[in-house]
């Protein structure tokens, strides 16, 4: 077999019909990369025509079509996949002494059907009557008033469903049946424990989710009724099962980015996550509990009774105590640690900043009396782009160079990782500030033309710089990595000096089966953190 150094094989044959864990993570990072770059296109193409007042690019039309495969790309197919698919394939079994995923074919076929729905997305840009729909699908629009094809979105939401929930039962399995003999659950990573956690919400969730699009498609093309009003339907039943997943979805983004973001700095600050048991049981599960709790709050402004959204006030405000506990755990890890500000730990730092901006911000949502004047503006864009969005990529990239010497055996170039770094941050903070301030002004999301407010039109143009910024900061990045793979220097096989089981694997890159003749036996007092008290 035609193998590099570890077992990694060169041939197009073995990365087809592999079933080794670490080339089906590196399939789903190469898919969520790829993905990354079309949306991040989108995205530019968005911000340029909102910089001026009026038709300036593309028609209406088309822009909603950008909305829809922005929105849906960067969530299901970039950070959901890189995040549960990318990393926890990849390094879940390492870090509990695994050879592989409990099932190796189902692991292979999620990553297919992953693959399949990236091809199916970007087929949007060649068919006709491409989904106009945004990422959200609502009805009476995507069934009665669009001519795009509604069916087409209901078909790629679906595949990226059952990537998941296969991707959930193999890695929840692999945790709970396949740890290395001695090892318990308090002396999992946290990164194991919120990856656990983010699949518990999926396997939960998605399922209404999938059924949610396929009514949506029976109404459209079968003359069902599930949401129109004229024949006995319900158009806000569809947008309660639709934020029913969604909003938890922000929660299986956020634990498995969180937990990478756990990983980077205890190991650059030298120290145990502060109070490892509460993170654990009051923080990740906290969240798991009280996040299916929370989704109403998408529709305040949908005339529901008042009841239902104080109920609902409540609970969203309740959510933030078991993601404040996790937070703090992550100050608390920084407190008189020995902190090295290599380019992974440089994006951990920016994730708890940008982190912050987004949940302090978040907060008034949960107010109905704030939220009714909120909803719907570019307010709540920004909010979510700061808390998900740019806190997420900022966890993705972290953790893509704090494990690329693990994964190629080579290391990236620190000066080009920071100045990528840098520029993205400088970027994000001056356009998502600026779309706070158009927020508060009355700027409605997702408008085409905003000639009713031609006074934001100043504030659009620094969104639109700002945005310019990002993509010269991501290009820098994509060009560290390519650089690394093409030109980096040999890695050695733990260059961070981390205690976590998945750096002392006895080949870098780890080679068929990870762990050679033997699996790793664990002691009572072992820990991924053994970097003394805390």
């Amino acid at each position: 077999m035609n193998t590099q150094p570890g077992g990694i094989g060169r041939t197009l044959k073995e990365w087809i019909f592999t079933t080794d864990h670490k080339r089906v993570g590196v399939l789903y990072l190469i898919g969520s990369l790829a993905a990354f770059v079309i949306a991040g296109l989108m995205a530019l193409l968005i911000r340029i025509e909102l910089a001026e007042v009026g038709a300036t690019i593309t028609t209406s039309s088309t822009y909603n079509v950008w909305l829809y495969f922005h929105g849906a790309a960067m969530i299901l197919a970039f950070q959901i996949p890189a995040l549960t698919g990318f990393f926890a394939n990849y390094f879940i079994p390492l870090m509990i002494g695994a050879r592989d995923v409990a099932f190796p074919r189902l692991n292979a076929l999620s990553v297919w059907l992953f693959w399949m729905a990236i091809v199916l997305a970007l087929l949007t840009f060649v068919i006709p009557n491409p989904p106009d729909i945004m990422w959200t699908g609502y009805p009476p629009y995507s069934t009665t008033y669009t001519p795009g094809n509604t069916a087409f979105y209901t078909f790629t939401v679906l595949l990226f469903g059952f990537s998941s929930i296969a991707g959930g039962v193999n890695l929840i399995t692999t945790i709970v049946k396949m740890r290395a003999p001695g090892m318990g659950w308090n002396q999992l990573n946290i990164f194991v424990w919120c990856i656990l956690g983010a699949f518990i919400l999926q396997l939960i969730f998605v399922p209404v989710l999938g059924s949610a699009v396929t009514m949506l498609s029976f109404d459209k093309y079968l003359g069902t009724s599930f949401f129109s009003p004229a024949a006995g339907g319900d158009v806000l039943l569809y947008q309660n099962l639709f934020w029913f997943y969604s909003h938890p979805a922000v929660y299986v983004i956020f634990l498995p980015f969180i937990g990478v973001v756990f990983e980077i700095v205890s190991t650059f600050a030298r120290q145990r996550p502060f109070n490892y048991k509460v993170a654990v049981y009051g923080g990740i599960f906290g969240t798991v509990l009280i996040s299916g709790e929370v989704w109403v709050h998408h529709l305040f402004t949908s005339g529901m009774p008042g009841w239902i959204r104080t109920g609902m006030m409540v609970t969203t405000l309740l959510i933030s105590i078991p993601v404040g506990l996790m937070m703090i755990s992550l100050a608390g890890t920084l407190y008189k640690g020995a902190i090295e500000y290599r380019t992974p730990m440089l994006y951990g730092v920016g994730f708890i900043f940008l982190f912050l901006i987004g949940g302090l911000t978040g907060i008034p949502h949960a107010m109905v009396s704030l939220d009714l004047h909120l909803q719907d503006t570019h307010f709540v864009v920004a909010h979510f782009h700061y808390v998900m969005a740019v806190a997420g990529t900022f966890s993705i990239f972290g953790g893509v160079y704090y494990y690329l010497p693990k994964i190629t055996g080579r290391m990236y170039s620190e000066g080009l990782g920071k100045l990528g770094f840098w520029v993205t941050f400088v970027g994000v903070n001056i356009t998502f500030f600026a779309m706070f301030i158009v927020g508060l002004r009355g700027m409605p999301r997702r408008y085409f033309d905003y000639s009713q407010f031609p006074e934001l039109e100043g504030l659009h143009q620094i969104q639109t710089y700002g945005a310019y910024i990002i993509a010269l900061g991501f290009a820098i990045t994509f060009i560290a990595w390519i650089h690394a793979l093409v030109a980096g220097e040999k890695a050695t096989g733990n260059p961070w000096g981390s205690k976590s089981l998945e750096w002392f694997t006895p080949e870098t890159p780890p080679g068929h089966g990870n762990w050679g003749p033997e699996l790793p036996k664990i002691s009572e007092d072992w820990t991924p953190y053994d970097y003394g008290e805390k």
